[in-house]
């Protein structure tokens, strides 16, 4: 159906994260858990704001989350 959503925190991506990465990352999360690849027209609405709204907690999540001993660490403190 979809394929395999990856990590998107350093150190397993050599950078942050792009805006691009994220939707994709929240479209395929979207798709496996509605079990549509594309929404019915009835349902475009839900399915966009489902991805738009979980792109958003991604993107939060990957700003405030603490990576320590990592090159993220290093990042934030120096």
């Amino acid at each position: 159906m979809c394929r395999s959503i990856k990590t998107l925190r350093p150190p397993a991506l050599p950078e942050e994260a792009t805006e691009e990465d994220i939707r994709a990352a929240a479209l395929q999360y979207v798709r496996k858990v509605s079990g549509f690849r594309a929404p019915a027209a009835h349902n475009r609405e839900v399915f966009d704001r489902a991805v738009e709204e979980i792109a958003e907690a991604t993107a939060t999540l990957l700003r405030d989350l603490e990576v320590r001993g990592g090159a993220g660490a290093q990042a934030r403190t120096g």
